[in-house]
């Protein structure tokens, strides 16, 4: 799925925190400071992960995609909830419930077995068949990648920008509360820290080889955290980790079967500077609408017949 380059967006912008923003690093063994001091940088600065920024996306996305079908997303972290576990998972009375991996390798072997190109073709069939899988049961999964597919989208972990922090963290101190005294409980104080509100990050990522409904899946995470939809990191029910993300730049190259626009983005690639705008790039914004609505496509074509119907029904 990877072997050839197809089309590549860039994305830049700036995520700042509404409300004090708390990503913890674990609780703290220093015998001074924090009980539960935020995640830094080797410099002591605050630092997001990207994996928690692309997390917060893709469990938002698929709260949407499940509303549509139960089907549409998969649980990849648990087996059993799994689009394909490894281990075939059977009832009590060895019916299969949902195929796996081992029975999914073990098909294609049969199936080639007097092949004598077998060891060539066998990986090309295994990703075939698993992407068959996920196109119904996860959907995610093609963007975001699982244990069986890599990822099209990549985050880098979010700096901070230096002029919007002033080299200081929020303490703050959090307590259990006795149910029957409605007072705080013997031993449950601690403190935890926080990065304070409106500090700024810097936000890259990039997306490779994506489908045009893929882009569509995206874009509708991305206007999520623009709308400050998601919140991110711990103490969210105490109104902690409000964010509001501004896209600066995005942009698109699609070189759609014409390698001598690959080879214009090449020379130019060479001869720019980072973070130049190509000639070979076009403005993502302005496809934006064209990439929702093919998402929306593509849903409304690949839902079951049964949940058309119930969607009709109930409008």
């Amino acid at each position: 799925m990877f072997d050839t380059f197809k089309n590549r967006l860039e994305i830049t912008g700036t995520l700042t925190t509404i409300t004090a923003l708390r990503i913890s690093a674990g609780r703290s063994s220093e015998p001074i400071g924090s009980d539960l001091p935020v995640i830094k940088d080797a410099l002591g600065h605050p630092l997001i992960p990207g994996s928690s920024f692309k997390g917060a996306m893709r469990s938002r996305l698929e709260s949407f995609l499940r509303g549509i079908d139960v089907n549409l997303a998969a649980n990849p972290t648990i087996e059993a909830e799994s689009s394909i576990p490894s281990k075939t998972i059977k009832d009590e009375h060895g019916n299969i419930l949902k195929k796996g991996l081992d029975t999914i390798k073990q098909e294609i072997e049969d199936e080639l077995k007097d092949d004598q190109e077998k060891n060539l073709k066998a990986d090309k069939r295994l990703t075939e068949e698993i992407l068959k899988i996920l196109e119904k049961h996860d959907l995610t999964s093609h963007l975001f990648g699982s244990p069986w597919i890599a990822s099209k989208f990549q985050v880098r972990d979010l700096t901070v920008v230096p002029d919007t922090w002033f080299g200081q963290y929020q303490e703050r101190d959090g307590v259990a509360i006795d149910r029957d005294t409605e007072t705080a409980a013997d031993g449950k104080l601690y403190d935890f820290q926080v990065v304070p509100a409106a500090t700024q990050f810097e936000f890259k990522a990039v997306v490779e080889n994506a489908d045009e409904w893929e882009l569509g899946l995206l874009m509708i995470g991305l206007h999520q955290f623009e709308t400050e939809q998601i919140p991110l990191g711990g103490g969210r029910s105490r109104g902690l980790g409000v964010v509001k993300l501004e896209i600066d730049k995005m942009y698109w190259l699609d070189i759609n079967n014409k390698p001598e626009k690959l080879l214009t983005y090449l020379q130019e690639l060479v001869n720019s500077n980072l973070g130049d705008k190509l000639s070979s790039y076009e403005d993502g914004k302005e496809s934006k609408q064209k990439w929702t609505q093919s998402l929306i496509t593509y849903l409304t074509e690949n839902l079951p017949k049964s949940s058309t119907t119930t969607t009709q029904t109930q409008s």
